[in-house]
């Protein structure tokens, strides 16, 4: 029986199929360095972060129009529905788009416009915008200031893209100012990084929720801490079994993230390149590290605790999540 899903770490350009980015090629008389389907489908083979954000980077360059961000947030919405997601909150690297001559208000309109349909999916959706931390800080917070000159709706700021080229410090002035806003904050944290990442997110960038964090589990302290404060980790298996995070499924940490107390939660990162959507992420994980009803429950209640809805929404989720689970033992 398929679970009623939060998701809370998934990139709308990670949702870019093959399909989709050769029929915008063509669309938009893009030339792309790839001979035919097969050809693209074999450069999805990484040996870590930076392989896969090259391969990510540059089949963005088929995104051009409100009309491919429409049909590209559609696509996910269309595809989430199917995988049992009830609310996600989806990231948008608005930075790699400006960053090519992509007007912001040209990518706002397309993708706003498809998330204004989430209910006709049978979910509901927030915006998170993604600041690309291989740039500088201060492109951060010039981009977050044209959001809100723009009046973009947004749900929050997150952080993304390599750990290893700044400091959480740089990107300080742009989550105060999102702070000042009334915007939640998240930050990718402790997946190629190392733990201390996680507690500069937290310290310096007061992030609310920490996506991956996987590498806390070397500081016991720091789990203490997560544990303690109730601060989500948005975990996403199959992406780090793909970036070579951690060597197999069957070596992922999530069964103890779990045992200590964490606020784990299940998502996809980026579905199209790391071979599945969160409903696939799920049931590999369900079935390698032998996690059995309660601990999906768990998983599941997890993501209704962590997600940036209201009172009534919230209720609405967790029931959803409490009959699922009813249905699930009543199944044996």
């Amino acid at each position: 029986m398929q679970m009623p899903a939060v998701e809370l770490h998934v990139h709308l350009e990670g949702t870019l199929e093959p399909e989709l980015i050769l029929a915008l090629a063509e669309r938009n008389r893009v030339v792309l360095p790839y001979a035919d389907m097969d050809d693209l489908r074999s450069r999805y083979s990484f040996t870590g972060l930076q392989s896969f954000l090259d391969l990510y980077y540059a089949n963005m360059a088929v995104l051009r129009t409100a009309e491919d961000f429409y049909d590209l947030t559609t696509a996910y919405l269309v595809r989430a529905r199917e995988a049992g997601v009830r609310h996600a909150e989806v990231f948008l690297d608005i930075q790699a788009h400006t960053g090519r001559g992509i007007r912001a208000a040209e990518v706002l309109d397309g993708v706003k416009a498809a998330l204004a349909t989430s209910r006709d999916h049978g979910l509901t959706t927030g915006l998170i915008v993604t600041f690309l931390r291989h740039l500088p800080g201060a492109e951060a917070l010039a981009a977050l200031q044209e959001l809100l000159a723009l009046d973009a709706p947004l749900l929050g700021v997150g952080l993304c893209s390599t750990e290893l080229t700044s400091h959480a410090s740089e990107f300080a002035p742009a989550f105060d100012l999102a702070r000042d806003h009334g915007l939640h904050t998240v930050a990718h944290a402790g997946e190629e990084g190392p733990a201390q990442n996680v507690w500069d997110v937290l310290d310096i960038l007061h992030a609310e929720r920490v996506d991956h964090g996987v590498r806390a589990m070397e500081d016991p302290v720091l789990v203490r801490r997560l544990a303690g404060e109730r601060v989500p980790l948005t975990v996403c298996p199959l992406s780090n079994v793909r970036l070579r995070v951690v060597d197999t499924l069957a070596d992922h940490p999530l069964r103890r993230m779990l045992e200590a107390g964490l606020v784990v939660t299940v998502n996809s990162d980026d579905p199209a390149y790391f071979g599945g959507y969160v409903d696939e992420n799920l049931r590999q994980v369900a079935e390698v590290l032998s996690l059995g009803p309660d601990e999906l429950l768990t998983l599941a209640r997890n993501g209704v605790e962590a997600a940036f809805v209201d009172g009534a929404r919230r209720a609405e989720l967790d029931a959803e999540v409490t009959t699922w689970h009813q249905r699930l033992v009543a199944q044996g």
